[in-house]
């Protein structure tokens, strides 16, 4: 008689437990362990972080602190000394030097700049009181977008907020040039209110300088003219330099009204 044989086991697929596996919890064989899928996560995926409202950490505050200290001091050293007779009394090869460092530091310290145009004209004339005028502006506003830029505008940004805000800091970031060329055209506009807005938005340097120079041109002229002839307020220089400021706001209004964000139907 032949002897029997044993009953071989039913053949179970690679890396399935076998009962005796599964019931004991003893580990299946590695060799025989399916590998993890590559899309498979190997843990599970954290949550994501509460988000909080963003706010001005305690460096940016003492930035900003810093800045308006230095802008209420330039203000207050005008109850020292006078710009004006500071640029009377300058003479020599210093005056020009002398009469932009005063025109900048009047922009910063918020003098009008129809008063410092005017008073270049009455030292200088028309023909170097105009590109000196030009030329004190763009230090005023290099100057005071440097100091905003580097000390304010991390502690104002999350102050952005609201739809006619967020409006003007997309347009000023986006059309940097053409925005800021637009202020600049506008007489009525306060040209260091002008100058910290693009120093606090996104704006970049270069284009807010160009349009800068070029948008003060025609304002500047006029008010240098205006200045330069103020002794006879009826010659054709005086008369033509006020028609050219009136025509300038004109034209101003015009073009911020039909850029303004217009409401969807």
């Amino acid at each position: 008689m032949h002897a029997p044989q044993p009953i071989a086991a039913p053949a179970t697929p690679a890396g399935t437990a076998t009962p005796a596996e599964a019931g004991t919890g003893t580990p299946a064989d590695p060799a025989t362990a399916p590998a993890p899928r590559a899309d498979a996560p190997e843990f599970p995926a954290a949550a994501p972080p509460h988000r909080t409202a963003r706010r001005p950490h305690r460096g940016a505050l003492l930035r900003l602190g810093a800045l308006l200290a230095v802008l209420a001091a330039a203000a207050g050293s005008l109850l020292l000394w006078d710009p004006s007779a500071v640029l009377s009394a300058a003479s020599g090869p210093w005056r020009i030097p002398i009469a932009l460092a005063a025109y900048g530091f009047g922009t910063v310290a918020f003098l009008p700049r129809p008063a410092l145009n005017a008073g270049m004209g009455v030292l200088f004339g028309s023909l170097w009181g105009v590109p000196l005028a030009i030329a004190g502006s763009a230090i005023g506003a290099a100057v005071t977008f440097a100091l905003g830029r580097s000390l304010g505008r991390e502690a104002l940004r999350p102050l952005v907020r609201g739809r006619v805000l967020t409006e003007i800091d997309r347009r000023l970031a986006e059309q940097g040039f053409r925005s800021v060329l637009l202020i600049r055209l506008f007489p009525g506009a306060p040209f260091q209110a002008g100058n910290f807005a693009c120093a606090f938005s996104g704006v970049r340097f270069w284009p807010y300088l160009a349009a800068t120079v070029l948008g003060v041109v025609p304002t500047t002229a006029a008010y240098v003219v205006a200045g330069a002839s103020a002794g006879s307020p009826t010659s054709p220089a005086f008369l033509i330099s006020a028609g050219v400021i009136t025509a300038m706001c004109v034209f101003s209004a015009v073009s911020l009204w039909r850029a303004r964000p217009r409401r969807s139907a």
